[in-house]
């Protein structure tokens, strides 16, 4: 009797798991298409707007599939060492693309590109998360601790981004400008290392001597999970198995650096094109894209009234974004010959500094509502036009 092949049994179990998936997973594997396209498109020399489009489509599942293949192996390894691998690869396709980026010397839109994915996170996912959620509620609770954890950890982060910024304006006209670039360079590094070390404090307090911080309580006083981005999976959803989880992520990491590479190499003749401003296509188009995976899976958490792990998403995103991707860059930049500095725009500051106070407002009374929500996505909105116009 003959038996079944290893690719008719691999090929059968995948029909059945897309079968049996919701429609969300069915749509972002049904996205996965766009990859060839993009690649088409890339070589077949296909208008620059368009194959940004494509490549940017192509992005969204590849990031889905890198979140799902990291939530499986922490599911396999436990809370703890689950929880420093979703921190690490969080946002891998922001740091993919901002790596190629800095390769590139687009270091206007790598430096965008993280305060576009800081207030994307804050506003408008968090916005979206607590509008969708509040719809068929009243209110929905969260936790106060966690809310605090991250909101002081959110003013340190914009307190390292503002520094350079008022460094370089002190620094006066008596020194040349080389003497200043040097002086900005080495502050940036440093900075860099104290937000490597602060991070480091922070897996350890909520991973190892607060770990208590993890457990789900009820009522605004219980503490909050704050493991940085580990999103559990849903018990009835079917885990992977480790093999598979490991060959999906590698794979995934490599096919979305070639994607990300047909989208970064689009970028300056889009801008030409189009007369857009690199700033806004760091700020609001390459976070919308990287950040894609959050969206679902906070929006489908606070619809499931479980706003301290939506909560947790979002914030967990944007603190990963200014501890950990920020440095790592800093470091990068010196590697790739084109160093980024970490003196950022004024205007981006200051919609920083605005989303981080508007979050921590929403947050103190720990409790949540659509209207709330409305308020954060219409700020989001009201920052993107600004973003969209300025020269």
């Amino acid at each position: 009797m003959n038996q079944p092949s290893t690719s008719g049994n691999f090929m059968g179990r995948a029909v059945t798991e897309f079968r049996e998936s919701g429609v969300v997973n069915k749509i972002f594997i049904g996205m996965l298409i766009f990859i060839p396209v993009a690649v088409v498109a890339d070589y077949a020399g296909f208008p620059p707007l368009l194959t940004f489009v494509l490549a940017a489509l192509a992005v969204v599942p590849l990031a889905k599939t890198m979140s799902d293949s990291t939530e499986a192996l922490a599911h396999h390894v436990g809370p703890t060492i689950g929880g420093l691998l979703v921190a690490t690869f969080g946002n891998a396709v922001e740091l993919i693309i901002a790596i190629l980026a800095l390769f590139q010397g687009l270091n206007e839109v790598v430096k965008a590109s993280i305060t576009g994915s800081i207030i994307g996170n804050l506003l408008f996912v968090l916005g979206l998360s607590m509008f969708a959620g509040g719809l068929k509620r009243k209110i929905q609770i969260f936790n106060r601790v966690g809310a605090s954890a991250s909101a002081s950890q959110l003013v340190l982060a914009v307190i390292a981004l503002i520094i350079p910024a008022v460094f370089t304006t002190t620094l006066g006209g008596g020194l040349a400008q080389k003497s200043k670039d040097d002086l900005l360079e080495n502050l940036s590094i440093l900075v860099a290392v104290i937000l490597l070390i602060c991070y480091a404090g922070q897996l350890v307090f909520f991973l190892f001597t607060h770990s208590d911080l993890g457990a789900e309580g009820e009522g605004k006083h219980a503490p909050a999970e704050f493991t940085p981005e580990f999103i559990p999976m849903e018990e009835e959803a079917p885990v992977w198995g480790v093999a598979r989880a490991v060959i999906t992520l590698v794979v995934a990491t490599v096919v979305v650096g070639f994607v990300s590479e047909i989208l970064v190499g689009s970028i300056e003749p889009v801008t030409k094109q189009l007369g857009w401003t690199e700033l806004f296509v760091g700020v609001i188009l390459l976070a919308i894209v990287g950040n894609a995976a959050e969206y679902v899976a906070s929006v489908t958490a606070a619809m499931k009234n479980k706003m301290n792990l939506s909560l947790n998403i979002t914030t967990g995103a944007s603190l990963q974004m200014a501890f950990f991707v920020t440095p790592v860059l800093v470091f990068v930049g010196l590697i790739s010959g084109n160093p980024l500095s970490l003196q950022f725009e004024e205007f981006e500051l200051v919609c920083l500094i605005v989303a981080v106070i508007i979050v921590n407002f929403v947050s103190l009374d720990g409790e949540s509502n659509w209207l709330e929500g409305l308020q954060l996505m219409g700020a989001y909105f009201m920052i993107a036009v600004a973003f969209f116009l300025h020269p």
